[in-house]
């Protein structure tokens, strides 16, 4: 799907989203009442710190606003920008500032959806779709948050070795269907049914529920420890507290 197909489908009644060279930034009715503020980035532009201050003012300023609307995340980016310039200004620091302002709107009751429909990696991907309360995705979608060659690098290990984990550890491996067995994409909706009502039925359960993602990994035989780990480091705290 095109970008202007998934607003159409997405956004039945219209919308005021602007694409600022790949920045996208604005509002949109919703089928059920009231409305979704949206940002993100598209044609696979890198996330650097200019798009990344621009797309934390437009959060904070929906949770200044009041409200209970969604904020929805539209992704398709390349990674953060590889220049000079930005790692000088604090590349990170504008990434992280990005990540926990998606956060923090989602705990001041506006819940954060993330929607991949194109390509996203590294700090862009840190930074845009996984803080988001729920993730979803477009079929096609290639997410990573390393590509192998380059968790080769960091790693040391060959891309062989890499490779054989990968088919038997989906947290060594990117792509879409991984990102679905760790958890971290909620689900892969179907282009062919209408967004909107999909995006509506992911809102009430989303209202509802807590972040799933250590669970959802232990039940598609993704992540097998990290929901037992989560559970025993709070019964802890709670003992403690």
């Amino acid at each position: 799907m095109t970008l202007d197909d998934i607003f159409t489908s997405l956004f039945p009644k219209g919308h005021d989203v602007a694409n600022d060279k790949g920045v996208l930034l604005g509002s949109a009715p919703l089928q059920s009442g009231g409305s979704a503020v949206v940002i993100g980035v598209a044609g696979r532009i890198p996330l650097g710190v200019d798009e990344a201050i621009r797309l934390s003012r437009h959060v904070l300023d929906a949770v200044e606003q009041g409200g209970e609307g969604p904020i929805l995340v539209l992704v398709d980016s390349d990674s953060q920008r590889m220049s000079k310039r930005d790692e000088l200004l604090g590349l990170n620091e504008y990434l992280a500032h990005l990540a926990k302002c998606l956060i923090y709107a989602d705990m001041q009751g506006r819940p954060t959806v993330g929607l991949l429909y194109g390509h996203s990696a590294a700090g862009a991907f840190l930074a845009t779709a996984a803080p988001t309360r729920a993730l979803v995705a477009l079929p096609g979608a290639e997410p990573a948050v390393m590509d192998l060659p380059s968790m080769s690098r960091v790693t040391k290990l060959s891309i062989d070795v890499l490779k054989e984990k990968a088919r038997s550890t989906p947290v060594f491996a990117p792509g879409l269907d991984n990102m679905v067995r760790t958890g971290a994409v909620l689900a892969v909706w179907d282009e062919k049914i209408s967004l909107a009502e999909q995006l509506e039925s992911l809102l009430k359960d989303a209202r509802k529920s807590g972040d799933q993602r250590d669970r959802l990994g232990k039940i598609r035989n993704g992540r097998s420890k990290a929901a037992d780990i989560a559970e025993r480091v709070h019964d802890l705290a709670l003992l403690s507290s």
